[in-house]
């Protein structure tokens, strides 16, 4: 349906970052693909800042825009106890002017296009763009249309992506220990839940 799937003389692909787990690719005909049964799902987009480990504590702004709110649950879950990413030295601020990271959750609705601009611009440099959920890196099912961008994409410099329709908290909590430093592409131990 996000119209990750394509089928080619190289065999079967996979857009990570369209893919909205469905679960097609397993359903239909068998497993078409390997399905990936870790957390480590973020990686770098691009590597402009410096990759020394923040050495202090990590401030998250996270803007919601426009999204179904699947990913926005997910990622209010690292304040549990569970997750409890405060241990780590990271936290989320409710103020851009002492956020070290925008993460952004949804498809960018055009509503929310000037208040997400407006809140990096408010952000002091240096500063990071994290993308968590397929809305945010590819408008997922909601797509480019009326109301939506189709993602943060072209609107924003992104560092750091999430693919996932939600991603579980740890591959978003991957996803910020790779921001930090503090651990590199596909570093971690397998959590065991499907993604």
């Amino acid at each position: 349906p996000g119209g990750a799937i394509t089928v080619g003389s190289g065999g079967v692909f996979v857009d990570r970052n369209r893919c909205i787990h469905c679960f097609k690719c397993r359903w239909d005909g068998g497993a078409l693909v390997a399905w990936d049964k870790g957390f480590q799902w973020a990686r770098w987009r691009r590597r402009t800042l410096p990759q020394a480990p923040f050495e202090g504590s990590f401030h998250i702004r996270v803007v919601d825009a426009g999204g179904c709110g699947a990913c926005l649950n997910e990622v209010k879950q690292l304040n549990n106890p569970f997750y409890n990413m405060h241990r780590l030295g990271l936290f989320i601020t409710p103020t851009p002017r002492k956020a070290d990271m925008l993460l952004v959750v949804g498809p960018v609705t055009y509503p929310m296009k000037d208040p997400l601009l407006k809140t990096y611009e408010a952000m002091p440099s240096p500063k990071m763009v994290m993308a968590v959920g397929t809305c945010a890196l590819s408008g997922g099912l909601f797509g480019p249309g009326l109301v939506t961008r189709g993602g943060v994409d072209g609107l924003l410099d992104v560092d750091v992506e999430v693919p996932g329709c939600p991603p579980p908290p740890l591959a978003v909590l991957h996803g910020l220990l790779l921001a930090t430093g503090r651990l590199c592409e596909g570093e971690g131990s397998a959590a065991g839940q499907e993604g």
